[in-house]
């Protein structure tokens, strides 16, 4: 404590020891008239940056700019202008530069200048900042606004529209400009995916989707862009996509948002921001939308990560691609620029609330208290509140020597994001702890237990990332209800609401983790079971992933071409991701199938998940039966039971906890190594939403089974779900490098596994409707009339309607999906879960 109290007035000195044009209260500098309209008024360049065309050839908006041609403009402003710096952020997979530039008045675009603002807001951002000096920073400083765009490959225009921006900050002179010039810093990130750009696909170049990121940090993309902005934390940041059709979304958000969302970033989204682009919208006839289809929820978006994890008012723009292309640029260039506009008009207010934010978080830390879920669009309903249960700290336990690379990796992601973390230096008896997942009970706590206070300043991103549960308010998904750090690394700890002082040292930031692996690496095949399918490379890429920048196995990829022409010579161990397991059969055709089942039979290692393991079950490969789910799980983690006399069991312990979404339900009689306790064990705990979940209750979640003198390992559900999911992932390590289990009988009824799996469809990113019976009519109704093809089921008074989407098509980009939650509304249903893709 006592180097905290004597560095205080270094950093006052260091605040207030600046030069006066840097620390110029905001009366002095030129303002903007009050008559300066940031659209009307018509633009005045200096000349000084060349424009699009001299450096391009074209003007932007006449087509989508090159990654390599958004680079070299994005450096020519840089180099003509003294408003704009640029820089480099990361090196993406196929080896692209990842650009950023940096806009504001020239006093601030010196090295003093920049770092004045960095230090301005981390000084805003710590609770513990004099309030004196808080004011100061309030009245004169600037806050950083962040425009980036083109996170999915296939969505180009923000880019162009981003660059637009950044030309007419470095070059123009007239009112609307220098408004946010001298209110503001503005960092332009045109291009998150360069990979995915050049490839014209909506994932980088190792399958990922890379807005669903944000919080693993799994590529160099969005690692390198986190980083930066922990450098420049934004109160703004904007993120331009693209969807189908032609209007334009813009927030207001739909529901579900996170309860841990703050209230004033929230009125900044729907009050600030998206009424002023609703305005010059509205007064220029330009069809737009909100409070539909893009929620707040998944702490993993370029929108929600930025505003619980910076505080910033994060926003999703969706701009239809039926439009032309110049219509799409000159409509995310208007957003972008209104949205800046708005922000530096009311600097004062988004600087101060922006502190009072953290100062309230560290409050509401220390008091223990949990934000509740709130409603934001009525007539919804909440579905599920906040416990009413005080949390003032989390603790991750580190005396299990096997787990250890997880509770690192947890807590250096948590520091990454400018969370304290401390470390128990004596034992710490806590009288009310909750493990994850189990009731209160007084415990003690080792030395060397790791402990995250929640009075910080982030408090909201320590309960996101550390929460055991997601309390999901609302049964409408756009995408996962669970993501809790320690569940997804199956590493012990829990929480406590009681106010306690232990006794404890600053943790310094960990090093990341040493890529590698054990033992000897066998010779390893991955089977790809579809080109085209987005299950199957988004499964395929999270794996490659794995294989190549963490685990270091090297590895042949196959196709079932490549397996019918004898690519399975020399492999040892066989890996099958998810995808589409009926046209891979087909795909196979009579010589694939066979080889596939000779090898395994002749002592192959058969791995697979969801599609792959539909594929093994059509090929005889186990005994497991699978079918169709009836329950509602669109993204949540359970506690799932592991034999821990099994190879797999190997540094995971007694139990694991599992992600599904809506996959196959596994029996088997033989060869479970992993499985869900019965749904009325003390052991049965889910983290996310669920209806009827009790269906898997005794199941298998992983089977281990002989197949002749080979093996088949099969798991129901993704075991490496966007590489984040580590304590599963561990399992699938297991199984590709352990040993073979204690000989086992063979397996008995091939025959009824096979024609059980070939009656399952396999569907692509299908979207999922379920109501009660008494509404069943009214659903019918309202997916013909939007044109679904659908297949029925019904169990235990809900009828389930899985909706065909053979092109796989995100909800952004399909014809008809993001209308159904209104559609639904609008015919007077509740719905039980409405699950889009």
């Amino acid at each position: 404590m006592r180097a905290r109290r004597l560095a205080w007035p270094v950093v006052l000195a260091a605040s207030l020891a600046v030069p006066a044009s840097l620390a110029a209260p905001a009366a002095a500098r030129p303002a903007a008239p009050a008559g300066c309209d940031p659209v009307q008024t018509a633009p005045v360049y200096r000349g000084k940056v060349p424009s699009p065309k001299q450096v391009l050839g074209f003007d932007l908006g006449e087509r989508p700019v090159s990654a390599a041609q958004s680079d070299a403009y994005l450096e020519t402003v840089a180099a003509e202008s003294e408003r704009v710096v640029s820089g480099t952020l990361a090196t993406t997979a196929q080896g692209r530069p990842l650009k950023y530039a940096i806009a504001g008045r020239p006093a601030l675009m010196s090295k003093a200048g920049l770092a004045k603002v960095r230090s301005d807001a981390g000084l805003l951002r710590d609770p513990r900042t004099p309030e004196a000096l808080a004011r100061r920073i309030t009245e004169h400083g600037v806050p950083i606004l962040w425009i980036s765009g083109n996170v999915h490959g296939d969505e180009p225009s923000g880019t162009d529209a981003a660059l637009k921006v950044l030309r007419d900050l470095g070059d123009r002179t007239d009112c609307a400009a220098t408004a946010i010039l001298d209110n503001a810093l503005v960092v332009v990130l045109p291009t998150q995916n360069p990979d995915g750009r050049e490839l014209n696909t909506r994932q980088n170049a190792y399958g990922f989707d890379m807005n669903r990121d944000w919080f693993a940090r799994t590529q160099p993309e969005t690692d390198g862009k986190l980083a930066m902005l922990n450098t420049y934390p934004p109160a703004l940041y904007i993120d331009a996509h693209e969807m189908g059709g032609t209007s334009y979304f813009f927030p207001p958000n739909a529901d579900p948002i996170y309860h841990e969302t703050p209230e004033q970033a929230i009125g900044w989204i729907n009050d600030l921001y998206g009424a002023a682009m609703a305005a010059e919208f509205t007064r220029q006839g330009i069809d737009f939308f909100n409070r539909d289809v893009y929620d707040l929820f998944y702490q993993g978006y370029g929108d929600s990560v930025p505003t619980s994890g910076f505080l910033a008012a994060g926003m999703t723009y969706e701009k239809g691609d039926e439009s032309p292309y110049p219509e799409r640029v000159k409509e995310q260039y208007l957003t972008q620029w209104v949205s800046l506009s708005a922000a530096a008009h009311s600097r004062h207010r988004v600087l101060t609330e922006w502190r009072r934010m953290t100062v309230d978080a560290y409050a509401q830390g220390k008091a223990g208290e949990l934000e509740p879920n709130q409603i934001y669009n009525p007539p919804n309903q909440i579905d599920r509140q906040v416990p009413d249960r005080k949390v003032r700290g989390y603790f991750l336990r580190d005396d299990d020597p096997a787990k250890r690379a997880e509770v690192r990796l947890i807590v250096r992601r948590l520091q990454r994001m400018g969370v304290r973390v401390e470390r128990l230096v004596r034992p710490l008896t806590v009288p009310d702890f909750k493990a994850y997942g189990r009731a209160e009970a007084k415990t003690t706590l080792p030395a060397g237990t790791y402990w995250i206070t929640m009075a910080q300043g982030q408090k909201h991103w320590i309960q996101a990332m550390l929460g055991e549960d997601s309390y999901t308010p609302f049964p409408y998904f756009y995408d996962v209800t669970a993501w809790s750090l320690p569940l997804l690394g199956n590493v012990p700890g829990g929480s406590s609401g009681a106010v306690l002082r232990p006794r404890a040292v600053p943790v310094r930031t960990l090093p990341a983790p040493r890529p590698g692996h054990e033992g000897r690496a066998p010779k390893l095949g991955v089977l790809q079971l579809s080109k085209t399918s987005s299950s199957a490379r988004e499964s395929a890429g999270w794996l490659r992933h794995r294989l190549d920048r963490e685990w270091k196995l090297p590895f042949t990829p196959l196709t079932p071409a490549d397996v019918a022409a004898g690519g399975l010579d020399g492999i040892e161990v066989l890996v099958t991701p998810d995808g589409p397991a009926s046209s891979a059969y087909t795909a196979l055709g009579d010589a694939g199938r066979a080889a596939l089942q000779r090898w395994t039979r002749d002592g192959g290692r058969y791995i697979g998940w969801q599609g792959g393991t539909q594929l093994a079950a059509r090929l005889g490969l186990t005994t497991a039966v699978l079918a169709e789910p009836t329950s509602d799980i669109p993204g949540t983690m359970f506690r799932v039971k592991v034999d821990r006399s099994s190879p797999l069991a190997r540094g995971v312990g007694a139990t694991a906890w599992n992600f599904t979404s809506y996959d196959l339900v596994m029996r088997a009689s033989t060869g479970v190594v992993v499985s869900y306790p019965q749904a009325d064990s003390p052991d049965w705990f889910v983290s996310g939403f669920e209806r009827g979940s009790s269906e898997l209750g005794g199941t298998a979640a992983v089977v281990d089974q002989p197949v002749g003198a080979g093996r088949s390992v099969l798991f129901a559900a993704e075991p490496n779900f966007r590489a984040f999911s580590d304590g599963t992932a561990k399992l699938l390590y297991n199984a590709i490098l352990g040993p073979d289990p204690a000989k086992a009988p063979a397996p008995q009824g091939t025959a009824k596994a096979v024609r059980a799996a070939a009656e399952l469809p396999s569907r692509e990113s299908p979207i999922r409707v379920s109501v009660k019976a008494a509404d069943a009519a009214k659903a019918a109704s309202v997916l013909r009339s939007a044109g679904a093809r659908w297949a029925e089921t019904r169990s235990g008074g809900v009828v389930h309607y899985v909706i065909d989407n053979p092109r796989g098509l995100p909800v952004d980009h399909h014809p008809f999906a993001g209308r159904l939650p209104s559609l639904i509304r609008a015919a007077g249903i509740e719905p039980v879960a409405v699950t889009l893709p």
